[in-house]
């Protein structure tokens, strides 16, 4: 299948800055895909997480193209600048996973990707390479998600019943969403006192994200299966980088997942929580670049 898609193509950014240019051309609402696409070289397809966007990936795709490599990331359906149905039955995780199959496609990759992906984006990369094991050259799961045990008891309960009522979401203001943000950011750092493990421009952004994204994404959740039973068969190297402090899925998912992958691996980063490609990037794009050295 392919959508309409369109660029953002800019480029090599400032590392720190990590700034791309905005979508120009919107399609049919729902249908159209943002993405970027930077560098050339063996490519490199990385995928955002549920309420996040391709921004997610700001500090690491500079490093990725001066690696010589090909950067592609797109905002998932309800995301970012992607499109958004009005239709919250669109949002599940057939929809999500076909939106992002058909703009792989329209990339008319030469060679076989690595997929990175952090949470939804590491269920997404590890049903890509169920089903599709010829395309995937390796495979980089952020703090991903798996399988429902890794909820807790409250957030299993809360993603098995569906959202009827966006009405809350919708009206919850941008102060609201940063001080939920910055007060999870927080943790004891030297001398006791409290310090924040996200940077400034990253909790700026994950708000925005959070804001911008559609309400009926937090349908997709509850339609997305266990894929536990099917781990063994992705024989494609994966490395499993988790932050230690991950407050969202259970951490001794982790290295559970790194094992019952074939030619899996894991690299812990002990003082990051679930988002450890932002919260200590330069050690995080060092793993990333010595994985892909290695292949």
């Amino acid at each position: 299948m392919s959508n309409p898609a369109h660029e953002a193509d800019a480029p090599a950014q400032d590392h720190a800055a990590g700034k791309f240019a905005a979508p120009s051309e919107p399609s049919a609402a729902g249908s159209e895909i943002s993405f970027i696409r930077q560098g050339s070289g063996a490519p490199v397809v990385m995928i955002h997480g549920l309420a996040a966007s391709l921004r997610d990936w700001d500090f690491l795709v500079p490093d990725l193209v001066a690696g010589g490599y090909e950067a592609c990331a797109l905002d998932l359906l309800g995301h970012g600048d992607s499109g958004k149905s009005a239709s919250l039955e669109d949002y599940n995780a057939k929809n999500v996973f076909d939106h992002m199959v058909g703009w792989i496609e329209s990339l008319a990759l030469r060679e076989s990707a690595v997929l990175i992906g952090h949470s939804l984006g590491g269920y997404l990369a590890l049903d890509y390479a169920l089903r599709f094991p010829e395309r995937v050259r390796a495979l980089i799961l952020v703090n991903p998600f798996y399988s429902v045990r890794q909820l807790s008891s409250f957030l299993q309960f809360v993603f098995h019943r569906q959202l009827l009522n966006t009405a809350f979401i919708e009206n919850t203001p941008y102060w609201l969403f940063r001080i939920v943000i910055d007060v999870t950011s927080l943790q004891l750092g030297p001398g006791g006192r409290s310090v924040h493990f996200l940077p400034e421009s990253v909790r700026i952004q994950t708000t925005l994200d959070y804001k911008r994204a559609a309400p009926g994404i937090y349908n997709i959740p509850r339609t997305m299966r266990d894929l536990t039973p099917d781990l063994a068969r992705i024989t494609a190297p994966a490395l499993v980088i988790w932050g230690a402090r991950d407050r969202t899925l259970a951490r001794a998912s982790f290295p559970e997942l790194a094992r019952r992958l074939p030619n899996g691996h894991e690299e812990k980063i002990a003082s990051c929580g679930h988002v450890p490609h932002q919260c200590h990037a330069a050690q995080f794009n060092r793993q990333v670049l010595a994985f892909l050295a290695g292949l």
